[in-house]
């Protein structure tokens, strides 16, 4: 009998590296996660009166002078510097005042007829002399007052002792301040000089109620609290 002829040993190839089907496939790397940020820090509960100042909220509730009025003659000049995203779009001054010096007064008026940034003013409690002032100084449209305000206008008036020519010098000042407050009266309320000297600044201290306040031109609206 022919003997079968001896099979031919077939020796496999190790695969290759770059073949394809691999059973266990070459891990690709992953790059490391980046770190966990750290942890913020909660931010700090604000102190009384900022919510009230980064809301353009300010207060006139003392006497008129030049201590008194600075603090807000800064605060609106600051508003007004601020950048675009971060300044108030209405500053709300709330008054409550017995009055005072006439000086003071106008420089506070000065800044906010200056402000690029809308002043509405709020009559509360009492607004007197120099508190008119200020009141009638908001925006027109904007002038609130509640209903329970007591409001007094009057004429201009300076107490001074001195010798005879020193008074006479003074009464020039005197005047001049007259001029101004009734040019001020006369732009605010929309009337003329005998209306006013009759109805808001006559011989005597005139108190007004909120309708009257509203009519003469010093508010334009009345806030109804209860």
């Amino acid at each position: 009998m022919a003997k079968e002829p001896k099979k031919k040993k077939v020796t496999k190839k190790a695969p290759s590296k770059t073949e394809p089907n691999k059973v266990i496939p070459t891990p690709k790397v992953v790059p490391a996660p980046p770190p966990m940020p750290m942890p913020q820090p909660p931010m700090p509960p604000k102190k009384p009166g900022e919510a009230l100042y980064d809301n353009g909220i300010i207060f006139m509730d003392k006497e008129f002078n030049q201590e008194n009025c600075m603090p807000l003659v800064k605060m609106i000049m600051e508003y007004n510097m601020m950048p675009e995203d971060t300044k108030p779009e209405i500053i709300h001054l709330y008054i409550n005042s017995p009055g005072g010096a006439v000086n003071s007064a106008f420089h506070l008026i000065d800044v906010i007829k200056q402000s690029q940034i809308p002043v509405y003013t709020y009559g509360m409690g009492m607004i007197a002399s120099c508190g008119v002032l200020l009141m009638m100084a908001g925006e027109k449209g904007h002038r609130y007052i509640t209903q329970n305000t007591s409001v007094m206008s009057h004429q201009y008036s300076w107490g001074s002792r001195g010798k005879e020519h020193e008074l006479m010098s003074i009464v020039k000042e005197f005047e001049l301040s007259t001029e101004r407050m009734m040019d001020h009266y006369k732009k605010c309320t929309g009337k003329n000089e005998a209306y006013i000297r009759k109805w808001l600044l006559p011989e005597s201290d005139c108190w007004l109620n909120p309708e009257e306040t509203v009519k003469h031109g010093i508010a334009d609206h009345i806030i109804t609290t209860y």
